[in-house]
């Protein structure tokens, strides 16, 4: 007997089949890619700036490190790395080819362009050899992804011994009163932003709905655990809108 059982994930708070969630978010982000950075600014009044400084605090990159940026999108946090760095290289590995075109039009893309590489690619199954980063970043991309436990095992495969994960993503507000203000806010006024900036706000109704359905601070500390990473660590941003996880290969 043929077993047609298909598993099923979210998408948003639709459910929807596990083949077919890659696609959609692909196309999600397809669509608003020209104005994914401007909406990260207005949606979070500049704020992903100031946290995306503070997971480079924490990670402290140093000369000669090579870092993977999974759905690093239009490099935002390779180009801080590099910075920080100075003689580094960072590869930028999205499933999105319009956000990685988008990237490569960027000033800062053409300052490193030596220090830069741009590949298209799923974080369930990176196209890369066996321990070749000293370092893993996904920022914002994590929740998006259908099976995240797969995507943190592609992360410690591709992870030198001693490699570094860090992982900063939306997360959730410990006092239930805040949640729920925010919450309204998310609801109400981000899909709104979405349609006036960028000409859709059905793509950014899924992105505050997958917040969400994103597992909490110690769940997801979890999560990182049980893929093999040593040291699991996180520290909230804005009292837990967002929050940094790391974790070591050791």
């Amino acid at each position: 007997m043929t077993d047609n059982t298909t598993n099923k994930t979210h998408f948003g708070f639709q459910t929807v089949d596990e083949d077919a969630k890659s696609g959609m978010v692909e196309g999600l982000f397809s669509n608003v890619a020209s104005k994914y950075d401007i909406m990260n600014d207005v949606m979070s009044v500049g704020i992903h700036r100031i946290w995306k400084e503070a997971m480079m605090d924490w990670l402290n990159p140093r000369e000669n490190q090579k870092l993977l940026d999974v759905a690093g999108g239009t490099g935002d946090v390779s180009f801080k790395f590099i910075k920080r760095a100075g003689v580094a290289h960072a590869t930028v590995c999205d499933l999105t080819e319009g956000m990685l075109i988008e990237g490569q039009k960027r000033a800062e893309a053409n300052a490193m362009g030596d220090q830069l590489d741009w590949v298209v690619g799923d974080a369930m199954d990176l196209p890369f050899e066996d321990n070749t980063f000293d370092v893993y970043t996904i920022s914002f991309g994590i929740r998006n992804v259908t099976r995240i436990d797969e995507a943190l095992s592609e992360a410690y495969r591709v992870l030198k011994p001693g490699g570094r994960l860090m992982v900063l993503e939306f997360s959730q507000l410990p006092n239930p009163m805040m949640q729920k203000a925010y919450d309204l806010y998310s609801f109400n006024v981000i899909p709104k932003m979405g349609q006036i900036i960028a000409g859709d706000s059905a793509s950014y109704q899924y992105l505050v709905e997958s917040i969400r359905n994103f597992p909490d601070q110690d769940t997801f500390a979890t999560m990182i655990r049980t893929a093999g990473f040593k040291n699991v660590k996180y520290r909230n941003l804005s009292m837990g809108i967002a929050a940094l996880h790391s974790g070591w290969k050791i």
